[in-house]
């Protein structure tokens, strides 16, 4: 089969691989889509801890599929079936597990490979992180529910509530999945920074209230302004830079919530300002990833028709071109979702 190999910095080189064999509780799909990810394109440009990818590998892990074989003793899924799986499966026994911290989970297993014809599922994942897909949804719809996932986590524990000022830094698939995300809420006016307006013009069609080009106006001063001199209840930093999660912490009210969300480049730092912490009573915290119940209620709300993530998908490339997507999303102004093709 052909699959996406990452070597290494920039090293994404299209080869021929044997195809997986199955094992007892394993399951063996034929990708039909896979989606880009900021987090594969932070890969492909920056690498990532090593306790999460290591490479070589096959590249990607937003993807659905159709079920080819299955291993030994396996009754679920069945051959035929539509499916997707997360890129993790936590082991339910260790310490943080269990806390109720699945995400957290000192005994991970990551599942990249959807960059391919087709991908293993190890029997973990089978059991723990595997969704079948309604006949409704597209293929290219349901690749994306690992995104939506880690953006329902973050959501959930920044509390985001009816009529909440919602300010979100960044207008690229996670900042947008943000805004579908607060606006189903009920947040009341949500606000978008970014520095392109292309993509701010984009998050106003689907629904963001103000936008804010942070390269032509002073963002502090302008969210000071849209929210009676108070700023936002709510502040999401979906981008991933230290200079962003500062600016975050400068945007809240008192007694707001701060979401880090953006994963900075290791080893990285920021100052916060300790009287802001202390009296103004901001809550500042950061989320990864997300657990398998958040896998699920993505998948559903997708079907259901309560997100549209369609919007976000704009370009379709065959699996041989794939380096020509990452040349896109790391020039682009305009780009959002592209689906890779097997």
């Amino acid at each position: 089969m052909k699959a996406a190999m990452l070597y290494g910095v920039k090293d994404l080189r299209v080869e021929d691989v044997e195809v997986p064999r199955v094992e007892a509780g394993e399951a063996l799909v034929k990708v039909k889509a896979a989606t880009t990810c900021g987090t594969d394109l932070k890969i492909f440009q920056r690498g990532y801890v090593e306790k999460v990818i290591k490479l070589p590998t096959i590249f990607g892990h937003e993807w659905a599929g159709e079920v080819v074989d299955v291993g030994e003793g396996l009754e679920w899924p069945e051959k035929g079936m539509r499916v997707r799986a997360g890129n993790s499966a936590p082991c339910l026994h260790c310490k943080m597990c269990q806390k109720g911290k699945y995400n957290l989970c000192e005994n991970m297993i990551w599942l990249w490979g959807a960059y391919a014809e087709y991908i293993k599922v190890p029997a973990r994942m089978v059991l723990v992180n595997m969704q079948e897909i309604p006949q409704h949804v597209s293929f290219e719809e349901a690749a994306i529910t690992e995104p939506l996932a880690c953006v329902l986590h973050g959501v959930e524990k920044a509390k985001v509530k009816l009529g909440d000022t919602v300010a979100i830094i960044g207008a690229g698939p996670i900042g947008l999945l943000h805004l579908l995300t607060v606006k189903k809420i009920g947040a009341g006016k949500i606000i978008i920074i970014d520095l392109v307006d292309e993509r701010l013009n984009f998050a106003e069609k689907l629904g963001a209230g103000e936008t804010i080009n942070a390269g032509r106006e002073n963002v502090v001063e302008k969210v000071r302004r849209l929210t009676d001199g108070y700023g936002a209840d709510v502040v999401i930093e979906a981008i991933g830079l230290p200079a962003t999660w500062e600016q975050a912490l400068k945007l809240v009210r008192n007694g707001g919530t701060v979401l880090e969300f953006g994963g900075c480049p290791p080893g990285t730092e920021i100052k916060v300002n300790t009287e802001l912490l202390h009296y103004g009573e901001i809550t500042v915290l950061g989320t990864f990833h997300a657990i398998p119940l958040h896998f699920r209620k993505a998948l559903n709300l997708m079907a259901s028709g309560t997100i549209n993530v369609k919007p976000l998908i704009t370009r379709k490339i065959r699996l041989e071109d794939i380096k020509e997507a990452f040349e896109i999303l790391s020039t682009s102004k305009t780009e959002i979702k592209i689906t890779i093709n097997p």
